[in-house]
């Protein structure tokens, strides 16, 4: 692709990483479909900030930019896309995202004629959604962030089939569906190629990796594993399904990064139950020992949820407590959002100024806890990933590093780190 193609399609991806490795197969099916500028917002729904942020940016395109045409797709497009079609946006379904016909406009017609369509009162056009049916029968293609990432994205699953009752994306994605093992490593080999060194493998429920086709995330882990790759890391995983062979793989393979990020969303039984989540709290807790007892070192993150329905300050108290208890350094902390269609959306509702207030403790609390993690690795040697700024990067554990003096993007290199910096450590290359 040209820089004056790629400069033509511009993809503006909110919410998870999935979305970050789908951004690029969005990118180039509307460069092949269409000459014209095109923005496209890969949208997210699993908070109402995160969908009226997305319809904020829709707006101001549609006003600023009436020569572009306006494309949304994405979890809130699912959710709402009557709503973004009448703001006189082209709506393109989750499925159909990577897809070149969602991007071509039919019978020449163009956003800028479905906005003057809106203007004289018309209803909204058809043209204007592309949503699918039948979701559950699609096949998966897995998706790959592009090459301007030291790290390759790979989303390698879509969808949920857990009936969480906060979650309103088995809504907008439907039930969990696996990319084929040989369509992934193909996938792998191809960031490899370009010289991406580290892929992060992806997915909207990952631990449940081929459920549908009598395969297991252990087993493309070990796939991937045979490839001349130097770092895996895995994203989010529920703690319910991390089984053996999944956990030795976590503890004992050294090029899998020394890194769980675990979707506990609370810390207390009652609100887990009324999530509908499949864990509880001991469960956690008995996690991260036999973690950090099979491999020291190892660095803990976890999704969290404030204010759900009933919360009272004793179940919050013990969602607090959880960070500590579970050496939780990497939060994904965020208020409980109701959304539309979901059985906790339902419940007795916890005021938004409580949520917001108990979303900003458990911040401050993972806030130490970081810190504290971070100071203690002063002095500490590690391999470091460079990014394409050639200053930052990672650390095998994820803290954050910012280096003393530049270095080749997407390199590997050891260093050494310094004092801490904020959220940051400051990192010195070791030579020899």
């Amino acid at each position: 692709m040209s820089v004056a193609e790629a400069d033509r399609v511009e993809v503006v991806n909110f919410g998870c990483r999935l979305n970050l490795a789908e951004g690029e197969a969005i990118r180039a099916a509307a460069t092949r479909a269409t000459a014209r500028d095109t923005i496209v917002f890969n949208s997210c729904a699993v908070t109402d900030e995160a969908v009226r942020q997305t319809r904020q940016a829709v707006r101001r395109a549609l006003r600023e930019r009436p020569d572009t045409a306006v494309v949304v797709t994405g979890c809130a497009a699912e959710l709402e896309a009557e709503r973004f079609a009448a703001m006189g946006a082209r709506v393109v379904a989750n499925d159909a995202k990577g897809l070149t016909a969602s991007y071509q406009v039919e019978n020449g017609a163009s956003t800028s004629s479905a906005r003057a369509e809106m203007d004289d009162g018309a209803p909204p056009s058809p043209f204007a959604l592309s949503l699918s049916k039948g979701r559950s029968s699609v096949p998966y293609t897995p998706a790959l962030s592009g090459a301007d990432h030291a790290r390759a994205f790979l989303g390698v699953q879509t969808g949920c089939s857990h009936s969480c009752t906060f979650c309103a994306t088995v809504l907008a994605r439907g039930a969990a569906r696996s990319a084929t093992a040989e369509s992934i490593l193909t996938a792998a080999r191809t960031a490899i190629g370009r010289g991406q060194r580290e892929i992060v493998l992806t997915g909207v429920d990952l631990a449940s990796y081929g459920d549908d086709s009598g395969t297991s995330l252990a087993a493309l882990v070990e796939a991937l594993l045979r490839l001349p790759l130097e770092r895996l890391r895995l994203s989010s995983l529920d703690p319910d399904r991390i089984d053996d062979g999944l956990f030795a793989l976590l503890t004992q393979e050294a090029r899998i990064m020394p890194h769980v990020h675990l979707s506990l969303q609370a810390g207390d039984d009652m609100v887990l139950t009324r999530m509908r989540r499949r864990h509880r709290r001991a469960d956690a807790v008995r996690l991260v020992e036999r973690l950090k007892a099979a491999r020291p070192g190892i660095a803990i993150g976890a999704d969290l949820i404030a204010g759900f329905p009933t919360e009272d300050a004793a179940m919050f108290a013990n969602s607090l407590a959880l960070i500590d208890d579970c050496d939780i350094v990497f939060g994904h902390i965020f208020p409980y959002s109701a959304r539309s269609g979901t059985p906790a959306a339902r419940m007795p509702q916890v005021g938004r100024g409580v949520a917001r207030e108990r979303a900003a403790r458990l911040r401050e609390a993972n806030a130490r806890r970081r810190h504290a993690w971070l100071d203690r690795l002063t002095g500490s040697t590690t391999t470091m990933l460079v990014e394409r700024d050639g200053r930052t990067g990672h650390a095998e554990n994820f803290a954050a590093l910012t280096l003393t003096a530049p270095a080749e993007p997407g390199a590997i290199m050891p260093v050494r780190a310094g004092a801490r910096d904020g959220d940051r450590m400051i990192a010195e290359r070791i030579s020899g």
